[in-house]
């Protein structure tokens, strides 16, 4: 017998070799219904594969992330099967489960498959489906494999086992299509009842340039056809909320092939609007006296190799800057932490001057492949509102906890209401990515999760995703259409502080190391104005806008007007534009609408006769007639109770 541990603490025993749908039955036949997968001792696995030792167990079903990671990596074999019987000889690389569906990468080899080839993938695809193909798990050799594989000339299948390590290689296979695979699956291709393949795009195979250029095909699969039509509802909100096509709209940056793909450039709404977000960053770290300081945009190589990002990153890095003079070579700067760590060690340090808390708008550089580049949130050249505090050991939860309240307020400012956190531990077995001892994880993992536990936020952790200096606490916020994004992120880092041999003297005048903990709330500039973009679809918190009022003469007789009004509106701080286009007033309050301008003002004859302005407000129309003094005063009081809420 085998114990299995619930998630409310429960215990009961089964026999061994029990599996994860032999449990949810145990439990109620509705249940077994509804289940997807199950998570065994932290690992997800299949309703059907074998338990053999004592076990915390979770049941998995739609709602939950992991059931829709093995519906939707079912769904990727199903694909595959699918495009086995269109295409024959067609090879196959690796087809994940993603945040939304899934892709497979493909080489059709001398045939092309181009989106009009999607419905009839999708129809063969529904075919297969309505035989309940049981998905089959069973372990191999190394040797086995990629004889199965050579055999059948999977070149890519072959190369990736030829990196596997023996006995623990495991295949799935679903009516007569066998794929490599870790799992976890569905027990069978029942569930999948609504099918939409989405887009065809390129991938060099293993993300590499210098390899293949494989043919992506994404999709995306749901167990009822009205979760299918919601979602497509909400993809085609997300095209109308698309930050490159709202950014184009509004002036606010731009990219040019002739400077560089993946580097953005701000038009000046953008700057304008980019710098108000700063000046309200600093406003608040200013509360938590943080400093703030500037490092140069490219560093020593021999930093970098110090602070271990040159063997982690190196090679993803811009190639080095050579200089004149021999060996001496740059890189542009891909971090801002070790420049700060040179800060610290600038001065002695005494436990007296802890915490010291450093923050720098810092540009840096990392290079993407072009596929991979993707608007504002994913280039070349971006800014992080990064900082770094260095602090004793005793120090580490109350900074941590001030620094989850610094966040808070950034997401309730930008009315972010649907926070998620995630705790990012070290993966359990591969330990050779991370730097430092094991004694500083658990110490590091541990203050993290207390000060979870303190403030009462739940969080999920997920093993192998921390930074390779430390683990940390990421913030996922849901936007107004319900998709998921990665902002504000937290780590605490004990092994930098090693590698540069930082030390305060403690009050015991001994030399003693310093904990370091990233932190940057906005995460970088340009992703997180991208999110705030597609989140309001353009329409910005009035205190953030680029524009905050358009003025509109009815006709050219009262342009002077409305720039005397413009006039007066800059003395209260108003961001106020005139469009004294020749254009019918009708015409004028559509375009300006359409620009996403929070108030406009309408200006005639009898406002001008009694210095008035007649007022309409974007979403709700006609405010009323004022006069100019009164809107200041009633838009600036607006402003204010929003900036007093935080």
């Amino acid at each position: 017998m085998i114990k299995i541990t619930f998630p409310d603490g429960s215990v009961r025993e089964y026999n061994e070799g029990v599996t994860g749908l032999q449990i949810a039955e145990s439990i109620s036949s509705r249940l077994a219904q509804e289940v997807l997968a199950c998570g065994v001792n932290g690992e997800i696995y299949d309703l059907g594969r074998p338990i053999s030792e004592d076990a915390k167990f979770v049941l998995y079903k739609w709602e939950d992330e992991q059931g829709k990671h093995a519906f939707w990596h079912t769904s990727a074999h199903l694909l595959a099967e699918a495009l086995q019987e269109l295409y024959p000889g067609i090879q196959f690389g690796i087809g994940p489960a993603i945040e939304n569906g899934f892709y497979y990468d493909v080489d059709p080899g001398e045939a092309t498959i181009k989106e009009s080839d999607l419905p009839t993938i999708e129809a063969k695809m529904a075919e297969l489906v309505a035989k309940k193909e049981a998905v089959v798990r069973e372990s191999i050799s190394k040797t086995d494999a990629l004889k199965k594989f050579g055999d059948r000339g999977e070149t890519y299948k072959c190369e990736l086992i030829s990196e596997l390590e023996d006995g623990h290689i495991t295949t799935y296979t679903q009516g007569v299509f066998t794929d490599l695979c870790r799992g976890p699956h569905l027990m069978t291709t029942a569930p999948i009842k609504a099918i939409k393949l989405m887009s065809v795009a390129g991938a060099y195979w293993r993300g590499h340039e210098d390899r293949k250029m494989m043919t992506r095909i994404y999709g995306i699969t749901f167990p009822k056809k009205k979760m299918l039509d919601e979602y497509l509802v909400m993809v085609e909100e997300a095209k109308k909320r698309d930050h490159r096509k709202i950014g184009k709209e509004m002036d606010l940056f731009m990219f040019s092939d002739t400077v560089g793909k993946g580097l953005p450039m701000w038009l000046p709404k953008g700057t304008a609007l980019r710098l108000r977000l700063q000046e309200f960053l600093r406003r608040i770290q200013a509360r938590y006296d943080y400093q703030e300081v500037i490092t140069p945009p490219i560093g020593n190589k021999l930093l970098y190799i110090t602070s271990g990002h040159y063997a982690k990153y190196g090679k993803d890095s811009f190639q080095p800057i050579h200089t004149p003079e021999e060996g001496e070579e740059y890189f542009l700067k891909p971090m801002n932490c070790p420049h700060h760590c040179m800060i610290y060690k600038n001065s002695p340090r005494s436990y007296k001057d802890l915490p010291l808390r450093l923050a720098e708008f810092g540009t840096v550089c990392r290079y993407e492949q072009s596929g991979e580049l993707h608007g504002l949130t994913r280039v070349r050249s971006f800014t992080q509102d990064d900082a770094h505090i260095f602090c004793r050991p005793d120090q580490v939860k109350d900074e941590f906890l001030r620094v989850m309240d610094i966040i808070s307020i950034v997401f309730r400012s930008m009315d972010f209401a649907n926070v998620e956190a995630q705790i990012s531990l070290r993966d359990k077995v591969n330990r050779e990515k991370y730097i430092g001892s094991d004694e500083n994880w658990e110490r590091a993992e541990q203050s993290i999760i207390e000060a979870c536990e303190e403030k009462g936020l739940t969080a999920k952790i997920e093993y192998g995703e921390a930074a390779f200096y430390g683990p940390k606490l990421d913030f996922m916020v849901k936007d107004a259409i319900g998709r998921r994004w990665q902002l504000g992120t937290i780590q605490v880092d004990y092994n930098l502080p090693e590698r540069f041999e930082l030390e305060y003297t403690g009050a015991d005048n001994q030399k003693h190391r310093p904990v370091m903990i990233h932190r940057a709330p906005f995460g970088s500039m340009e992703r997180f104005v991208a999110v705030l973009i597609e989140h309001t679809a353009g329409k910005f918190p009035l205190w953030l806008t680029p524009e905050q009022v358009a003025i509109l003469p009815i006709s050219e007789k009262f342009n002077d007007y409305a720039q005397e009004v413009k006039k007066f509106l800059k003395q209260y701080d108003i961001r106020a534009i005139v469009d004294d286009r020749n254009e019918k007033i009708g015409r004028k309050i559509r375009d300006n609408e359409l620009k996403r301008i929070p108030y406009m003002l309408i200006v005639g004859e009898k406002e001008a006769e009694n210095s008035e302005v007649s007022v309409r407000k974007q979403g709700e129309g006609d405010k009323g007639t004022m006069k100019f003094e009164e809107f200041a005063k009633i838009l600036n009081e607006e402003v204010q109770n929003m900036i007093n809420k935080w």
